[in-house]
């Protein structure tokens, strides 16, 4: 910065900050949000490629999840930023459309470039967008038919789970879907997909995929001679480990009598008999337990017929309780038998070559776990990311009983229709919202390019069908052969909340990055060396990062 009488240098910020302004700030963040779409683009749609994601300890991640993708990738622009914010954002709305948010986004900021670049002012484009997704909203809104039965919560979850790398086994997967939703559904119409448990080994198919009406532990009973299996289960959560306690700082102990010796072993062997018998004295008959089992209690345990895990994680913990009825004890002296849980069974059962401990019959009928099978952790590891959106979407379409036609449908009825809705507005914004109309294209349009079918000839018959047939407003990409086809009647629906929160939330993240017109980035500080030094440098030293 310059003062204005002698032109000499000010100095306001930092040596090696870096800074642009206007036009250039305004294009350098709407490239960077443009890579980040790019980036997903091609994933769109149920012929869409897989990433491979590599990371920095070789680990190896296969997907087509926009989210995913984005998620592992180390973003470093802060505006490419927003935009896998967006795809977060929709992932913990809907579940599904993550893509779709993004790749429209990208598209909303490409197309403001030519509007900036004709002095359109960003706040006049930010008015416009604001105005089209509005009416996007109602046009959605219109387009949406009642969903109220499993047939339809079927298809709502293969649409989710077509192009995911399933194995064909969509079918199969879509009915274990609507069948565990619909048994966690509440009475207020609410559906918490956090009552779904997913435990996942290695072996078998995906169509070995299940469901399982209770809970399922990977571990199994500690000790060989225990039951394994406990019908009319009265069951013990216990959150402290099962063993003589230690000092907490460095303590010796000197025996110098051999029969002292034995008396303080013996002192020992009795707390953990204690322990035992006031768990067995409550009636418990089955014990899990947070933390380590001593082999002396697993012992008398197996001696009482007890049934006992150890070294469960927390949720285990907490998801037991939840559908036992039972409480977890920190305290085993002060325990009581109205601490326990009851369920029907447990059992210990082999899946694969591993054994599991199966609890069902539980006191509370919404507590379920999915059991994913597969040929590799990659397979199995997708197969749990294509269940999660499938789990999401059918639970949003239960409380939202409204869905849209998919394929590409609800993004060119919207496009359509903000165009005639342009020519009603005065002023500049009409500018803006023929610009959103065209970017609703651009669903359409990536799905037709990953399928392998010309992108421009599919548009035209989208547009024509929707213009012209009867019911046009549903008709969508059959991906297959390139016509326009009423997507209802093929099956391809979506919720109607992912349709509406993917515009919303691409709307909003563009508006906030075009009214950006001053990028000021201080250089990172170096890391101290182990000298201390901050002059020699290190790894990471400079700049802002790239764009990815």
């Amino acid at each position: 910065m310059y003062s204005s009488g002698s032109n000499q240098p000010i100095i306001v910020l930092k040596e090696g900050t870096e800074r642009s302004k206007d036009k250039e700030a305004q294009f350098n963040n709407i490239a960077a949000a443009k890579a980040v779409a790019d980036a997903v683009r091609s994933t769109l749609g149920p012929k869409g490629m897989d990433k491979m994601l590599v990371d920095s300890m070789g680990d190896v991640i296969v997907t087509n999840d926009g989210v995913t993708i984005l998620k592992e990738v180390d973003v470093q622009h802060p505006a490419a930023k927003m935009v896998v914010e967006v795809a977060k954002t929709q992932d913990t709305e809907c579940g599904d459309g993550t893509t779709s948010a993004v790749v429209l986004a990208g598209e909303l900021l490409k197309l403001s470039e030519d509007l900036i670049d004709s002095n359109i002012h960003a706040t006049v484009i930010t008015s416009g967008y604001r105005m089209a997704a509005d009416k996007a909203v109602e046009v959605i809104k219109s387009m949406a038919v009642d969903a109220v039965d499993d047939e339809m919560l079927k298809k709502v979850a293969m649409t989710a789970l077509v192009g995911k790398s399933v194995g064909g086994e969509q079918g199969h997967l879509a009915d274990v879907i609507v069948k565990a939703v619909r048994a966690i559904e509440g009475d207020d119409g609410k559906v918490n997909t956090d009552h779904i448990r997913v435990e996942k080994k290695v072996g078998g198919v995906i169509k070995d995929t299940d469901l399982v009406e209770g809970i399922v532990v990977d571990k199994q009973r500690v000790h060989s001679r225990m039951p394994k299996s406990v019908s009319n289960a009265k069951i013990a959560l216990i959150s402290v480990a099962f063993e003589n306690k230690k000092t907490e700082m460095d303590a010796e102990i000197s025996i110098t009598d051999p029969m002292a010796m034995q008396s303080f072993l013996n002192q020992e062997e009795s707390f953990l008999k204690s322990l035992v018998d006031k768990v067995v004295s409550t009636g418990a008959n089955v014990v899990f337990c947070q933390k380590g089992v001593d082999d002396l209690v697993q012992h008398y345990f197996a001696k009482s017929g007890v049934f006992v895990c150890r070294r469960l994680k927390q949720s285990d913990m907490e998801d037991l309780a939840r559908a036992t009825g039972g409480r977890i004890v920190g305290n085993i002296l002060e325990m009581q038998a109205s601490d326990l849980g009851s369920a029907a069974l447990v059992e210990e059962k082999l899946v694969g070559t591993e054994s599991m401990t199966f609890v069902t019959g539980c006191k509370e009928p919404k507590a379920l776990t999915i059991i994913i099978r597969g040929g590799t952790e990659h397979v199995i590891d997708e197969v749990d990311r294509a269940l999660e959106d499938g789990i999401r979407v059918a639970g949003v379409a239960i409380e939202d009983k409204r869905v849209v036609a998919g394929a590409g449908a609800a993004e060119i009825e919207v496009g359509l229709r903000l165009a005639d809705y342009a020519s009603t507005v005065g002023g500049r914004e009409q500018l803006a919202i023929n610009a959103f109309a065209k970017a609703m294209e651009i669903i359409p349009w990536a799905l037709a390019e990953n399928a392998g079918i010309d992108s421009i000839d599919a548009i035209i018959k989208l547009k024509n069908a929707h213009e012209k047939k009867k019911d046009g407003k549903n008709y969508g990409l059959n991906l297959d052969t390139g016509e326009a086809v009423d997507m209802l009647k093929a099956d391809v629906v979506e919720p109607i909340r992912v349709k509406i929160q993917a515009i919303d939330s691409a709307a909003e993240v563009a508006n906030m990055i075009l009214r950006i017109d001053d990028v000021i980035a201080s250089r990172r500080a170096p890391p101290m060396n182990p000298m201390g030094d901050p002059s020699l440098g290190g790894p990471g030293m400079g700049g802002i990062g790239g764009m990815m």
